[in-house]
């Protein structure tokens, strides 16, 4: 039985299926997403997006949606699915009898007695989507009716019928190409078996997407239709679709669809779900490698790069691809350090806790390759992040007497609690000592020591780290320890911040910490008391105030309660490296049963994948970006090492 399978009950009751979204991308910033039954619900959805840096950085949505309608005995039965001023029209997914989702998105449809099911594919690394329709029953001629819907436009904005369109098509190999727009790339429309194309280009308008229309953001906009392509197809007969910005050969698509499938992991558990899920932020262009924050609307960011990469690269077996993003955001932050200059396609590298998380996912490296290969490959550049911070090159984060670090966030956001008001300043302006920057500072520290232990030419750089991190141990103590049992959220001068948050679950997951036993067992129970859901940590405990558990209504009500409760997956890997540091692996099994919170999100939202946060109170419903690096990344590492530990009993990552 599939992993990922919905029955028809499901399928054609839209309350349940709609929510329901999928996505697969070509690891070169280009995406297919859409709901399980093919109906739009988001700007962002399509068959076919793409980034065009000719035009700017952002992704396109070429090919919206393609409806195909079944014709018997001159009969059309449309399957397309779109929604026109709160209406569904037409109702193609009352012929849905099934969908599965173990290797690739697959709808089987019965229209009386014609049985097709539909297949679709994205091509790695090719601005592609293959579709194969195969007729598996059928009494009589059948002839099958594709309809393009296009929308040629950025994939954060809306189209509206206009007169400059350019309306008119080119043949090419068995198919049609189009261009709507200047400084748009042609798209080419091909099947196997050459169609007959009717051209008569429509404008259908009114179309809406209720994600946005919730989010309260336009919703409603004017897609292109050129025609029809019209083909037969017999019994046991396969035909495939190609929409894609260079025109193929259209004999190679069966080859090139099974050697796409060939190469995938088959969704058939938990954990390759969430293997294929991280795979799937790849980003690879003539720049380098990439992770991307998430999806469909998040590019590359720094913070977001560097806390996913353990979990989406070495918790799932590519120790290749960790070494190849870490080798792209190496040499952008080199680039940095030396002149300052930002880098064109990693967002928000000169944030202050960036070097403090490059060299955190370097240590995780070091778990898995041992010390010795990740100093031969890493060293140099630890040394050297470090040491940019402590003689007071850097500019955003500052080394102060007492060892520990500092930053000024009254400004701009500067943590990973980013939200701001429209002018750009922090709704929650953590200033000053902020305690996972420091825990972070800390670790870094002590990690670079255990690389260079004994290392004459790193002797005096060892000297000065020790004595940093010794003056950073007491003072972390003094400054962030309260005398309620946990930790200050941020010190800035006299005032201390008792919220509770979980970057205190950060602080006392550190491999070297300042705190000892006793007290990260303390502030470990005030963060199982307040902040542990079954999605993962909340960003604000409910005893606190502000708390603000649904992430809803308005643009402006949604930034504010973005990090005023709403919970965040990624943080289950710090809570887990701390519970089982606190309390040994004879506890390994509550670890287990949290994990059954993440495994139901598998066919809820972007099925096989992790919503961006979820909703701090019950039911917990998945929010924001559909599916998101650093969840993803964190789940996976929860559950490599839940392996590991099973494996051998020791705290190996």
């Amino acid at each position: 039985m599939s992993y990922l399978k919905f029955d028809k009950n499901l399928m054609i009751n839209l309350e349940q299926s709609l929510p329901k979204e999928m996505l697969r991308t070509n690891q070169a910033g280009a995406y297919h997403c859409t709901t399980i039954v093919g109906c739009n619900t988001r700007k962002q959805h399509g068959l076919l997006v793409i980034p065009i840096p000719e035009i700017d950085n952002e992704t396109h949505v070429l090919l919206s949606s393609l409806d195909e309608t079944v014709i018997q005995h001159d009969a059309p039965f449309n399957l397309g699915l779109h929604k026109y001023n709160n209406c569904f029209s037409p109702n193609g997914h009352k012929y849905i009898r099934e969908f599965d989702c173990e290797c690739v998105p697959k709808i089987t449809y019965r229209v009386g007695g014609v049985v097709l099911t539909k297949e679709k594919i994205f091509i790695s690394h090719e601005n592609r989507i293959l579709i194969k329709y195969t007729l598996i029953e059928a009494h009589s001629p059948t002839k099958l009716q594709f309809r393009p819907f296009l929308a040629f436009r950025n994939s954060n904005a809306l189209c509206i019928a206009n007169g400059v369109a350019n309306q008119s098509y080119q043949e090419c190999i068995n198919g049609i190409a189009v261009k709507m727009y200047e400084g748009y790339p042609t798209l080419y429309m091909q099947f196997n078996h050459k169609p007959n194309f009717v051209f008569c280009p429509t404008w259908y308008k009114g179309i809406e997407y209720s994600k946005d229309q919730e989010r309260g953001i336009p919703y409603t906009e004017d897609l292109f239709v050129p025609g029809y392509f019209e083909l037969p197809i017999k019994k046991g007969e396969s035909i495939f679709f190609s929409a894609g910005t260079e025109e193929r050969s259209t004999r190679n698509f069966g080859k090139m669809y099974q050697a796409e499938i060939e190469s995938r992991t088959p969704r058939t558990s938990f954990y390759n779900c969430l293997k294929n899920a991280a795979k799937q932020f790849y980003y690879t262009n003539a720049d380098g490698s990439y992770l991307v924050a998430g999806y469909p609307w998040f590019k590359i960011r720094a913070r977001d790069e560097f806390i996913a990469l353990p979990g989406t690269t070495l918790a799932v077996h590519h120790p290749k691809d960790y070494e190849a993003i870490m080798a792209t955001g190496m040499e952008a932050y080199n680039r940095f350090m030396a002149t300052g200059q930002l880098d064109k396609n990693i967002q928000l590298i000169d944030l202050p806790d960036i070097p403090l998380w490059i060299v955190w996912a370097i240590q995780a490296y070091a778990k898995v390759d041992g010390k010795e290969k990740c100093k031969e490959k890493y060293g140099d550049f630890v040394a050297r992040v470090l040491n940019h911070i402590i003689d007071g090159l850097h500019g955003s984060i500052h080394l102060d007497d007492n060892g520990l670090v500092s930053a000024d966030g009254t400004k701009r956001p500067i943590s990973w609690i980013d939200s701001s008001y429209p002018d750009g300043k922090p709704m929650i302006p953590r200033s000053g000592y902020l305690v996972e920057f420091n825990a972070l500072w800390y670790n870094d520290l002590k990690f670079a020591m255990s690389l260079f232990e004994g290392d004459e030419a790193h002797a005096k750089d060892y000297e000065r780290w020790d004595s940093i991190a010794e003056k950073a141990k007491y003072s972390f103590i003094d400054t962030f320890l309260n005398g309620y049992g946990y930790l200050y959220d941020y010190v800035n001068g006299s005032y201390t911040d008792l919220s509770v948050r979980p970057n205190m679950a950060i602080a006392i997951a550190m491999d070297y910490s300042p705190l000892d036993r006793h007290q990260r067992k303390a502030i470990l129970d005030v963060v199982t008391k307040e902040l542990l859901t079954p999605k993962g940590l909340r960003t604000l405990s409910p005893k606190s105030y502000g708390y603000s558990p649904f992430y809803l209504g308005s643009p402006e009500q949604r930034e504010y309660a973005y990090y005023q409760g709403s919970v965040r997956p990624w943080l289950m890997s710090f809570y887990t490296d701390a519970y089982i540091k606190v309390f040994g692996i004879n506890r390994l099994p509550f670890i287990e049963r949290m994990l059954i919170g993440f495994e139901d999100e598998m066919n809820q939202g972007c099925i096989g994948s992790l919503s961006e946060l979820y909703d701090g109170n019950p039911p917990f419903t998945g929010r924001g970006a559909i599916s998101y690096a650093m969840n993803v990344g964190g789940v996976c590492s929860v559950l490599r090492f839940i392996k590991n530990l099973s494996a051998d009993n020791n705290l190996k990552y």
